[in-house]
């Protein structure tokens, strides 16, 4: 079953997460396709929505195959399996590692603008993506809120490979995910529409449901 939009996808979920409505948490979404999903999250449970900030480290000639992750925080993830097979380490990705850590940092500006983070100590955190392929970003996600002083981290998605929840299921404290396709090569073939999402739509709803 194909989702018509990110939204729907959100909504789903939405129905999913009621259970969490009493613990008042807070829900991130990962910019930018995982924030209109967040966004109906957020609505349903009466949330205040933020994001976090990753980028993919993609694999040299191969830059849609991630090798890794860095995030908010220093944060880093490398893909361990990606890195072996192509007979790399993660040294050898430093340029591009370099790069995606300016990026992060010039989103947090582009995105937040003079917004402030909203604190998660001890909060209940929902981190939220429109799919996974790899799970190298949202295991940096993870990390992120984690080091924020999370609580309890629950991981929403529409659609991921098994694999990638198998994984997940040990980093997060509660894994939500819709479908679980035994083919799976793209995140973007389970949306009816899976246009890109720009910077002002993320301001929007950050501004909407803040």
């Amino acid at each position: 079953m194909r989702f018509r939009d990110r939204a729907e996808a959100g909504r789903q979920l939405a129905r999913r997460l009621g259970h969490l409505l009493e613990r008042e948490p807070v829900v991130v979404g990962l910019p930018r396709g995982g924030v209109p999903v967040a966004a109906e999250i957020a609505r349903e449970l009466k949330a205040p929505l933020d994001i976090v900030l990753v980028r993919k480290v993609g694999a040299p000639h191969r830059k849609e195959l991630a090798a890794g992750a860095v995030g908010e925080d220093g944060i880093t993830v490398e893909n361990s399996f990606v890195l072996q097979g192509l007979g790399l380490s993660w040294e050898d990705l430093s340029d591009q590692v370099a790069k995606e850590r300016a990026e992060v940092v010039r989103r947090a500006v582009s995105l937040r603008l003079d917004r402030e983070r909203i604190a998660l100590a001890g909060r209940t955190v929902v981190v939220v993506d429109d799919g996974i392929a790899t799970g190298s970003t949202v295991v940096a996600a993870i990390r992120v809120v984690r080091g924020l002083g999370a609580r309890e981290v629950v991981l929403a998605v529409p659609v991921a490979p098994a694999d990638a929840i198998e994984q997940l299921d040990e980093l997060a404290d509660e894994v939500v995910c819709l479908q679980t396709p035994v083919q799976f090569s793209a995140v973007g073939q389970w949306f009816e529409d899976f246009r890109q999402v720009s910077d002002g739509e993320v301001r929007a709803l950050l501004d909407a449901h803040g």
